[in-house]
């Protein structure tokens, strides 16, 4: 988790060219919720195939899925991208956290 607060600052003053103006829902929020489910819960599956601990396995898919939509709200902040979406990212860490938790409760 101590990465995790780190992250926070580092993003907050990445220096976004400019941020999105979008709205909550739609298709664009839903492939943000499930792929982000997926990775985490197939970075978790990962980790467990490695036999680490069950907790490292779980943050390591936690961040795994966190980090990657990070990466992708990065990339559409640059000048020719679509702009850091907040909203975005809150899908990405609902659908890790979700992804995490069907996992754990699949073991």
């Amino acid at each position: 988790m101590r990465i995790f607060s780190l992250l926070l600052p580092l993003l907050c003053c990445s220096g976004c060219t400019h941020l999105a103006h979008d709205s909550w829902t739609g298709k664009d929020k839903a492939e943000h919720f499930f792929s982000s489910a997926f990775l985490s819960a197939a970075g978790a599956e990962y980790g467990e195939r490695q036999n680490w601990r069950e907790s490292h396995s779980g943050s390591f898919g936690l961040l795994f899925s966190v980090s990657l939509g990070a990466s992708k709200e990065l990339y559409d902040s640059r000048e020719g991208g679509s702009g850091w979406s907040w909203k975005d990212f809150s899908w990405d860490i609902a659908g890790a956290a979700t992804g995490y938790t069907l996992w754990h409760a699949a073991r």
